[in-house]
């Protein structure tokens, strides 16, 4: 039974690779077959490694690859939505009908001759007489320019 777990250990472990050195050794017929077997072994053992290593290079840049995508998948989707968001932006901001005649009847009590108290500044009211005409009490020339 020590026997079989010892097979099954080398064939896990050595399986293809021993029976490919064996098949080179008995085909090449080197003077030291043991020393070209080691070479071969350890020749084949940097070829394993850097193959190991180019696979995983390898899905590490399809792993970025994809992440990439999805980055740049996601970066469209928010430019969109912060267009329709502007979209929306500008509709709303744009005056109101109401507010427009509004800002006309303001500006219809401000032209001259018409009154308008402003809270915070001093207020000038027009005489009766006609501008250039003496006030009658102060005995001075008053004109309102308007």
């Amino acid at each position: 039974m020590v026997h079989r777990m010892e097979t099954n250990y080398l064939k896990r472990c050595f399986g293809k690779c021993l029976a490919q050195a064996l098949a080179e050794v008995a085909e090449v017929r080197p003077s030291d077959p043991i020393e070209y077997l080691a070479h071969w072994l350890y020749h084949y053992r940097q070829i394993t490694k850097a193959e190991e290593e180019d696979r995983q290079e390898k899905a590490q840049l399809k792993e970025e690859y994809d992440n990439s995508l999805k980055e740049a998948k996601m970066t469209e989707m928010l430019k969109q939505e912060e267009y329709q968001i502007q979209q929306e932006r500008e509709k709303s901001h744009q005056p109101p009908r109401a507010v427009a005649s509004s800002t006309k009847t303001k500006f219809k009590q401000c032209l001259p001759g018409t009154s308008i108290v402003i809270p915070g500044m001093p207020q000038q009211t027009p005489s009766a007489d006609p501008p250039g005409q003496m006030d009658k009490n102060a005995g001075t020339s008053q004109e309102i320019n308007y």
